[in-house]
């Protein structure tokens, strides 16, 4: 267990759309995140049920809140802020993530402002990659007339 503050402290998802279980490392240069995907998952029930696998958008969702949350935790991104997603670059995917896996998340903050967030990011099991991506976010203070 590391002595960062827990994925609901740092971002405001929630379940069933919060994909980050544990921040492991956060820096100025980025970050790395775990998550378990159970089979009890509620998109295993319509996403190919008769052969479960996390469907892509889920895995690029997973990168961005690790992102974020890697953010958050060092400070760069205050509290009080929130960020979306606003394009994605570069996805591939390359193995699949199936019930039982955990996914392991690793972000790089490439370029970061108060108004923008771009990363990139891989997320790999057993050691193998399964998904890597680039996108930026877009950040924003509740409040604002962009919080929806």
């Amino acid at each position: 267990m590391s002595n960062f503050e827990s994925a609901e402290e740092l971002l405001t998802h929630r379940a069933p759309f919060l994909y980050l279980d544990e921040l492991l490392e956060a820096s100025d240069e980025g970050c790395v995140g775990t998550r378990y995907f159970g089979i009890d998952e509620p998109f295993f029930q319509g996403h190919f049920p008769d052969y479960p696998v996390v469907p892509g958008v889920i895995l690029l969702e997973t990168l961005a809140q690790t992102g974020g949350a890697g953010l958050r935790q060092t400070g760069v991104l205050a509290k009080g802020t929130f960020f979306v997603l606003a394009s994605i670059e570069k996805a591939k995917f390359r193995n699949q993530v199936r019930p039982g896996d955990t996914a392991i998340m690793s972000v790089e903050h490439v370029r970061v402002s108060r108004i923008m967030i771009r990363q990139k990011g891989t997320i790999t099991v057993d050691g193998k990659v399964a998904c890597e991506a680039s996108w930026m976010c877009i950040v924003g203070k509740r409040g604002d007339e962009n919080d929806n």
